[in-house]
C-alpha cells in the first residue's frame, strides 16, 4: 500500500473511531480491515463495521456521523438502512466507503463485549477477537472469507474453537446450513 493510500485509509478509521467513540464504543470494526490485522493484510476497498444500535437511533448516527465527514452514499439512507439493519456511508474527505450494521444479535453484543482496541502507531481501532471474526466469516461463506479464516487460523494457534463451534453451529441451524462447521473445520485445520 503506498503512503497516500495509507493516509486515506488512516483518515477514514479515525472518523468512524470517532463516531464509535460518540456511541460508548457499542461497535467493532470487522471485515477485510479486521482480517488484516488478525490474519494477514489483503486489499481492501471498504470499512465494514457493526454498532450495537436500534433503527431508532439512525437519525442520531447519522447526525453524528455528518460531523466526522462521513455521509449516505444512498438518497433514501434511512429507509434503506430500516428495512436492511446496514447504514451505507462514505468518508467525503477520503472517498472510503463505510457500511455500519445495526447490531441486535445475542452474540453481536457479545462480539461487542469481547472486543480489543489494537493500536498501530497513531491509530487505534476496536476490533472483535479472532474466534468472533471467524465466526462472522464463516457465516458469510464466501471464498475470500474463508481464506481469511485460514490465515487468522494460522497467526492465532490458541484460538477457543469451543467458542467458534458453538455459535458457527448456532447460525448453521438458524440458515439452515447443517454441514457449516464441517466445513469450517477444515480450513480452521489447514496448513499453509
Amino acid at each position: 500500500m503506498l503512503p497516500d493510500e495509507m493516509d486515506t485509509l488512516q483518515a477514514a478509521f479515525t472518523a468512524l473511531q470517532h463516531l464509535l467513540g460518540q456511541f460508548d464504543d457499542r461497535g467493532v470494526i470487522i471485515g477485510g480491515v479486521a482480517s488484516g490485522f488478525l490474519g494477514k493484510p489483503r486489499l481492501t476497498v471498504d470499512i465494514d463495521a457493526v454498532f450495537l444500535l436500534s433503527v431508532d437511533e439512525i437519525p442520531r448516527l447519522l447526525q453524528a456521523a455528518e460531523v466526522e465527514g462521513i455521509e449516505p452514499r444512498l438518497e433514501n439512507v434511512v429507509e434503506f438502512a430500516r428495512q436492511n439493519r446496514v447504514l451505507l456511508l462514505r468518508h467525503s474527505a477520503s472517498g472510503v466507503n463505510i457500511d455500519i450494521s445495526l447490531g441486535i444479535l445475542p452474540f453481536e453484543e457479545e462480539m461487542v463485549t469481547r472486543s480489543v482496541v489494537h493500536r498501530v502507531g497513531a491509530l487505534s481501532l476496536r476490533l472483535p477477537t479472532p474466534e468472533d471474526l471467524i465466526i462472522i466469516k464463516a457465516v458469510a461463506h464466501r471464498p475470500k472469507d474463508l481464506l481469511d479464516i485460514q490465515a487468522i487460523a494460522e497467526n492465532n494457534p490458541d484460538l477457543d474453537l469451543s467458542r467458534i463451534q458453538y455459535w458457527v453451529q448456532v447460525f448453521a441451524q438458524a440458515l439452515d446450513q447443517p454441514d457449516l462447521w464441517q466445513e469450517l473445520q477444515a480450513f480452521l485445520q489447514a496448513d499453509p
